[in-house]
C-alpha cells in the first residue's frame, strides 16, 4: 500500500471519528445563541455509546427490510466516504464519474429509510416518508446539476479533481462570482438534505412539521444509533464538500519523489487537516447560526427553498457560461 493511500485512508478515518462532533458544534452554537447552557459538545458520543448497549425492539408487524435499513443506511455513509477527499489528498476511491456514485448512495441510504418507515405500516410514519421522498426528489436534480457545473470548472470527472486538484486561488480568480453562487445552492442542500431548520427541525416531535424523525420512531439500541451515526456522517459529508469549494485550497505536495511522506509532508500534512476540520466545523457553526436567526417554515414554503437553491445553481451557470 503507498503513503498516499494510507493518508487517504487516514483522513477518512478522521472523518468517521469526528463526525459526531458536528451536530454537537450547532448545537452549542444554538444554546450560546440562546442564551442557555445547552448539551456538551460530545453528546452524540455519549448517546452513541448508551444505544449500543441496549437490545433492539422490532415492532410485530415488520418484516426484515426494517431489521436492513439501519445498516444499509450506514453502509451507504461510509462508502460515501470512501470518494470524498479529504485536503490535500485523493479520495481512496478516486475514479472517473464518482461523483455520480456519491449522489447515488445517498438516494440509496433513503432509499432504504423510507422503505422502512413503510414497514412498518404506520401512517405516521408513512407521512414522513412521502415528505422526504418528495422534496428529496426535488433536491437531487439540483445536487447533480451543482456537482456538473463544478465538473465544467475543473475539467474533472472525479470529486478529488474538483476540490483539491484545480481548486485554489489561481483557479478561483476571475470565477468568485461562480463559487459563492454554487456555494450558496448547496449550503440550502445541505440544510434539506439533513433535515435541519427551515426545512425540518431534529429536535421537535410535533407531528405536524416531523420528517426525518418521524421515520426513526420505532427504531430503537443499536439500529437507531446507525440511523444517528448515518445522519451525522451525511452532515459531514455535505460540510466537507462545501469547505473544500469555498477555501481557497490549493494542491499542496506533501510526497517526496520516492513517493513517502517526509517531516515537512508530514508537517504540511497536519496543518492541511486542521485548516480543513475547521473549515467543515465553520459550517457547523453558520447551521447553528442559521438555525439560531430562523424559524421552521411552514411545509408547503419547504418547496421555495429548494426553488432559491436551484435559482442559486443557474446564477452559478450564468457566471461560469460568462467567464468561458
Amino acid at each position: 500500500m503507498t503513503s498516499q493511500m494510507i493518508v487517504a485512508l487516514g483522513g477518512m478515518v478522521l472523518s468517521l471519528l469526528l463526525a459526531p462532533l458536528l451536530p454537537g458544534c450547532i448545537n452549542r452554537v444554538k444554546a450560546l445563541m440562546g442564551g442557555r447552557k445547552g448539551s456538551p459538545l460530545l453528546q452524540l458520543y455519549f448517546d452513541l455509546c448508551r444505544l449500543m448497549g441496549k437490545s433492539p425492539v422490532y415492532p410485530c408487524v415488520t418484516t426484515y427490510f426494517f431489521k436492513a435499513a439501519p445498516a444499509a443506511c450506514l453502509t451507504s455513509a461510509v462508502a460515501a466516504l470512501t470518494v470524498l477527499p479529504f485536503w490535500p489528498v485523493a479520495a481512496p476511491a478516486n475514479f472517473s464519474g464518482d461523483f455520480v456514485l456519491l449522489a447515488g448512495l445517498f438516494a440509496m441510504s433513503r432509499f432504504f429509510l423510507i422503505l422502512a418507515a413503510l414497514d412498518t405500516g404506520s401512517a405516521f410514519e408513512g407521512m414522513g416518508a412521502a415528505r422526504d421522498a418528495l422534496f428529496s426528489a426535488l433536491a437531487e436534480p439540483i445536487f447533480l446539476f451543482c456537482l456538473l457545473l463544478l465538473c465544467r470548472q475543473a475539467h474533472s470527472l472525479t470529486l478529488s479533481g474538483m476540490t483539491t486538484v484545480t481548486a485554489g486561488p489561481a483557479a478561483i480568480q476571475g470565477y468568485w462570482m461562480f463559487y459563492l453562487m454554487l456555494a450558496f445552492a448547496l449550503f440550502l442542500l445541505l440544510l434539506q438534505e439533513n433535515s435541519r431548520i427551515p426545512v425540518d427541525d431534529p429536535n421537535t416531535h410535533l407531528e405536524l412539521t416531523m420528517i426525518h424523525e418521524v421515520m426513526i420512531l420505532d427504531h430503537s439500541g443499536p439500529d437507531l444509533a446507525f440511523l444517528e451515526y448515518a445522519a451525522a456522517l451525511r452532515l459531514w459529508i455535505f460540510s466537507l464538500l462545501i469547505a473544500g469549494l469555498v477555501l481557497p485550497l490549493p494542491s499542496v505536495p506533501l510526497f517526496e519523489d520516492g513517493g513517502s511522506l517526509g517531516p515537512h509532508g508530514l508537517a504540511g500534512l497536519a496543518a492541511c487537516w486542521g485548516i480543513t476540520l475547521l473549515a467543515t466545523l465553520g459550517v457547523g457553526v453558520l447551521v447553528g447560526l442559521m438555525e439560531s436567526l430562523m424559524a421552521r417554515l411552514r411545509m408547503e414554503r419547504v418547496p421555495q427553498v429548494l426553488a432559491m437553491a436551484g435559482a442559486f445553481a443557474g446564477l452559478a451557470a450564468l457566471a461560469l457560461w460568462r467567464q468561458a
